[in-house]
């Protein structure tokens, strides 16, 4: 029976997996820039510029969004440290789009290197 590493290590093997050293210059060339992760982790920081669609949602949300369902679309995905990036970007590729990368090391890496994170402003009631 495989694990869930196994998956993740599997389809690591079959995507194309940018480093984190090469991740600005993929989100600058990119259409659209995907964070995976569930909601309270976007809100929380995401990589600025990011569109939130959580994982468990990724297939029905593309499907069903006639701007994101070009299989010409340059994407870039991450999560919280690549494992659930790279079975979306699996899927992607799967589904027929093109251009899928996975930032290697995911949100984690991109922020412990200094990199820019975003956070909503916090609702202020007075």
């Amino acid at each position: 029976m495989k694990t869930a590493h196994d998956l993740v290590a599997a389809a690591k093997a079959a995507i194309n997996e940018v480093s984190l050293a090469d991740a600005q210059v993929a989100i600058q060339n990119s259409d659209v820039l995907l964070d995976v992760r569930e909601a309270d982790e976007y809100i929380n920081g995401h990589i600025p510029g990011a569109i939130h669609i959580s994982r468990g949602l990724l297939e029905f949300k593309l499907s069903n969004d006639p701007e994101l369902s070009a299989r010409s679309l340059k994407i870039v995905l991450y999560c919280k440290n690549s494992g659930r990036a790279a079975l979306a970007s699996k899927v992607l590729h799967e589904m027929g789009y093109l251009h899928v990368q996975s930032i290697a090391g995911g949100f984690d890496a991109w922020a412990e290197a200094g990199n820019p994170v975003a956070k909503p402003e916090p609702i202020k009631f007075e």
